[in-house]
Formats: C-alpha cells, sequence, structure tokens
C-alpha cells in the first residue's frame, strides 16, 4: 500500500513521461499509450529493485548516472521542438514525430523511463525512510509486494494523464493544436528546470547523497 501511495503521488506531478503518455493518448489512442505506461513502469521497478540490493553499486555510477541527465535533456528539449512543429503544423494531424513513429509504444516507454536517472534517487529515498520505520523489511516476497503496488500506483497515476487528455479532447473540444502547444511548453519548462538542477548540482547524484531532501519530510508522519 505504501508503495502505491508513494508511486501515485509521485506519478501525478508534471513531468516527460506523464505527459508523454498523455500525448500519444491524445494522437494514437488509449491503448498504445496505456503501452507506452506499462513500458515505463517496468523501467522503475527495475529501478526499485536496484535501490533495494545494489544502491552501494549505482553510488558510484557517477559518470553513468551524468550522462544520462545530459540525454534525458536533449530527448525532452527534442519532445518540446517536435510537440511545436506538431502544433504550427495542423495538415500533419498534430503528431508529435517522436512520439507518434513506428517503435511499439511498450518498449517507447521503457527507453525514456530507463535512461531516466531522476527515479534512482526518488526511490532510495522513499525505501530508506520505510526501510528506517520498519514498514518495508528485507524478504524476497516483501520486495515483491512492494515493487507491485510501486507498479499499480505508477500505471494509475499514467491513467489519469492518459484519460485526462482524452477527456480534454473528446468532451471539452479542446483544440488538439491548443493542447500541443501547452504540451511543448511543458517539455521545455522541464528540460530548463534539468539543465538548473545540473548547472546548482541538484541533479542524481546530488540527491542520492541527500535522500531527505527527496522525502521533504513527509517521512515524520509515516508510522
Amino acid at each position: 500500500m505504501w508503495g502505491f501511495i508513494i508511486s501515485f503521488l509521485g506519478s501525478l506531478p508534471l513531468g516527460t513521461l506523464n505527459i508523454a503518455a498523455m500525448q500519444i493518448g491524445i494522437t494514437d489512442g488509449i491503448s498504445p499509450a496505456l503501452w507506452f505506461s506499462a513500458g515505463s513502469l517496468t523501467a522503475e521497478i527495475i529501478y526499485v529493485r536496484l535501490s533495494l540490493v545494489a544502491m552501494d553499486w549505482v553510488r558510484k555510477q557517477e559518470k553513468l548516472l551524468k550522462a544520462l541527465e545530459w540525454i534525458t535533456v536533449i530527448i525532452v528539449l527534442a519532445l518540446a521542438a517536435s510537440s511545436f512543429w506538431a502544433a504550427s503544423h495542423p495538415s500533419g494531424e498534430g503528431e508529435n514525430v517522436l512520439l507518434s513513429n513506428t517503435m511499439h509504444r511498450g518498449l517507447l516507454g521503457f527507453t525514456m523511463s530507463l535512461i531516466n536517472p531522476v527515479q534512482i534517487p526518488f526511490w532510495f529515498g522513499w525505501s530508506a525512510v520505510l526501510f528506517s520505520k520498519q514498514i518495508l523489511k528485507p524478504g524476497v516476497w516483501n520486495y515483491n509486494l512492494y515493487i507491485i503496488g510501486i507498479g499499480i500506483g505508477t500505471f494509475t497515476g499514467n491513467c489519469v494523464f492518459i484519460f485526462g487528455g482524452r477527456l480534454l479532447v473528446d468532451r471539452l473540444n479542446a483544440s488538439q493544436n491548443m493542447l500541443n502547444w501547452i504540451i511543448g511548453g511543458v517539455f521545455l519548462i522541464t528540460a530548463l528546470f534539468q539543465l538548473y538542477r545540473i548547472f546548482k548540482h541538484k541533479d542524481a547524484i546530488h540527491k542520492l547523497e541527500h535522500p531527505e531532501e527527496i522525502t521533504g519530510g513527509l517521512e515524520k508522519n509515516i508510522h
């Protein structure tokens, strides 16, 4: 249950993956968006497992984490540019050329999530809190239940964006062009924020060294 709650709430703030899932749901349909979400949560589960059993090894991979963060910035900037291009070319049916490609949506979601190192310190911090409160205890069965809850929470959070995006288009007669401008703006702001964190040394490596900043003191409310 704690894995579900943390994962669900962590999926609600605007981010690269949930906005990408929403845009796929709008342009390609619900099924491809759900596949994208399933792929992204699979990579997240892998990172959670690493945070439970191999964090000492992960801490030493500073160069890899740095490289992944820069790759993430480049991809998000490309997503922003692609969204702006789609918005300015309504004759192309408003498709984001990076998200609306021939790659299977599950593999696309898995790849985009795998290169996003932000998840590593996020789950390291929360797992450490749950261990300290003796809510999460060592053991294969406990880890499996924890991971199942996380997977369900992430999937549910993404569904809020997927079905919410479709609702805006189908029920509220929202302009797909306007949504592309908005989504492009979100991607651009996300990329700029990521650059800010990198240059201000508030990146994934910093968060691994200061996990208390991730939980924001909320661990005091967990009993």
